[in-house]
């Protein structure tokens, strides 16, 4: 994650689509961080999941924004977004096996 945004702000230096697409990176990073707390922190499997969902598009719309500015940097975040696929997967088993 750390690469692909130093790649982004390397190639832009903040400017036009690349101030857009670092503000998209670092609004899917607060979901993220609040992703676990909810999870954890409130154990709350419920608004996890609503909210892994959020993240689960800010994370592609970051994708997307990145791979318009170069295609490398987007292609760095398919394994995270991947990875909170899984991860919403089982947020969604851990919700539905409690209910």
């Amino acid at each position: 994650m750390g690469a692909s945004l130093f790649h982004i702000w390397s190639k832009t230096l903040g400017k036009g689509l690349g101030r857009l697409a670092i503000a998209a990176f670092i609004m899917q990073l607060v979901l993220n961080v609040l992703w676990s707390y909810l999870f954890f922190g409130l154990q709350s499997p419920f608004l996890a999941l609503v909210e892994i969902t959020i993240l689960w598009f800010a994370i592609a719309a970051t994708v997307a924004f990145f791979s318009r500015i170069s295609r490398t940097a987007g292609l760095i975040l398919v394994p995270y977004l991947g990875w909170v696929s899984l991860a919403a997967y089982l947020n969604y088993m851990i919700f539905i096996l409690n209910k």
